[in-house]
């Protein structure tokens, strides 16, 4: 299983959007896959209609009284499931203080799953905190969706930073472009002009369109009902990208 976490130190830039359309092509696509929606604001419980909450709340999980397995719901799509996201995940980083390795518990939650499923996509909550940590921990792949603006360049730095400086030699770093308007000259020049961690990048990156804001009045992924939209097939694209990266990297391990 290849754990792919859809991270950024910044909120709004797509993170959502990412796990849940990514996740959905890889299903399609023949591959069992598991999203867990670890943001306390339920975003991806809410786009696959699921209500956002586990029985006992994230204490369960994280005071050992439940497996990961136990919480795990069947969306709409074959071979595609959910861990569905609590309000109590706010409190994540004082459970996860209270363990005797705080720094592994998410990964050791994830590993009974690991022959159950080809991919396990985290939409994470924004924050660089002891739960970014676990994150780290557990992923096999940082997936960081920027913005080509100076300041969401700046965050990416200072996230490859401190990917760089900590214990995460297993971690790949893969940034890509998203909410690309290219109307304006900067979002242009960022995205035609990537070098040094942006090498990284996918070619494809994924515009600003309005079919993705409609994910939440329609509450399901992208593909299912704007298929040939520029932004659809941006996601197709850049699933084309990555899957092989992603395999060599399940290969390697």
């Amino acid at each position: 299983m290849i754990t792919v976490a859809c991270y950024n130190i910044k909120g709004g830039v797509g993170k959502t959007a990412a796990a849940v359309n990514l996740a959905y092509l890889a299903a399609q696509g023949g591959a069992n896959t598991l999203v867990w929606d670890l943001d306390p604001q339920g975003a991806a419980s809410f786009y696959f209609r699921i209500k956002p909450r586990i029985k006992g709340g994230s204490f369960s999980l994280f005071q050992r009284k439940r497996q990961l397995d136990d919480v795990i719901k069947a969306t709409d799509y074959p071979r595609l499931d959910l861990v569905p996201a609590d309000f109590s995940y706010r409190n994540m980083d004082l459970l996860l203080e209270q363990q005797r390795k705080p720094g592994t518990r998410l990964k050791k939650l994830i590993k009974p799953l690991r022959s159950e499923y080809h991919f396990l996509f985290l939409d994470c909550a924004p924050s660089i905190s002891l739960v970014s940590e676990n994150i780290f921990a557990a992923a096999d792949v940082l997936l960081v969706p920027t913005i080509p603006t100076t300041l969401s360049l700046r965050t990416l730095k200072q996230l490859h930073d401190f990917c760089a400086a900590g214990d995460y030699a297993h971690l790949t770093v893969i940034p890509f472009f998203s909410m690309v308007d290219r109307r304006k000259s900067l979002h242009r020049e960022i995205v035609d002009n990537r070098g040094g961690i942006l090498e990284a990048a996918p070619r494809t990156y994924i515009p600003y369109a309005s079919e993705v804001e409609q994910m939440g009045m329609r509450r399901a992924p992208l593909d299912t009902y704007a298929h040939a939209s520029w932004a659809a097939r941006a996601y197709r694209d850049m699933w084309q990208e990555l899957q092989p990266r992603l395999l060599a990297r399940r290969r390697a391990g």
